[in-house]
């Protein structure tokens, strides 16, 4: 019996591509550079601040380059945080559906959580998560299961009785690893239409709307 579902942020719960990607452009634009396509960010975005300065800049930078583009990108991106970043189509549905159920919910991310927790002011779902799991609050970041396992322990869920859902082959492997369900979602930032039905998730999923019948089967 699943008693808890959590999530990936970026990708999965929250379409945070073109905000990012703005971010990079910004960076891009003040370097005398013509910014990106959303099409072009869209498929790095998951992969962190560090993946967009490599995508921006090639991989020519010198380390104190890098560190300076990458910071000014994580200054851009904490001002504007919001601008364009919305719940991907299904998903407040999905989170009310689990209140009505009485389930909890959270996320486990790679965003640090000062980025993390900024952006979720933006958002009120149905219910409240019981964690939000950052790699600032566990030794090593997914594809580790830590910091499932950790939402688990915050969720007072053992991990047979939780999902862990995400839009990148890593999310999977922690899931897998944690001992949790995994759906590996088709809708965010993957690199091809089909690639997350490769990752090994025992469900996947092309939209959020597919989610909630999986779970309710598995209440």
């Amino acid at each position: 019996m699943i008693k808890a579902v959590f999530f990936d942020l970026d990708g999965t719960l929250l379409d945070t591509s073109k905000d990012l990607g703005q971010a990079l452009n910004a960076v891009r634009i003040a370097q005398g550079l013509t910014p990106f396509s959303d099409d072009i960010t869209r498929k790095e975005v998951s992969n962190g601040a560090n993946a967009l300065v490599k995508l921006g800049f090639g991989d020519a930078l010198s380390q104190a380059q890098h560190a300076k583009y990458r910071q000014a990108l994580l200054d851009y991106y904490l001002a504007h945080i919001a601008e364009h970043t919305f719940a991907f189509e299904g998903i407040a549905e999905l989170i009310t559906q689990l209140a009505n159920a009485n389930m909890a919910w959270g996320i486990v991310t790679n965003k640090p959580a000062l980025y993390t927790q900024a952006l979720m002011k933006y958002f009120n779902f149905a219910s409240a998560p019981v964690a939000t799991i950052s790699p600032d609050h566990v030794a090593v970041a997914k594809p580790d299961p830590e910091g499932i396992l950790l939402a688990c322990q915050q969720a007072q869920c053992p991990p047979a009785q939780a999902i862990y859902i995400g839009d990148h082959q890593r999310d999977i492997e922690a899931g897998n690893n944690a001992g949790t369900s995994t759906i590996a979602v088709g809708y965010g930032f993957t690199e091809s239409p089909t690639c997350h039905t490769t990752w090994g998730a025992d469900y996947t999923v092309d939209l959020a709307t597919e989610i909630w019948p999986i779970i309710e089967s598995l209440i």
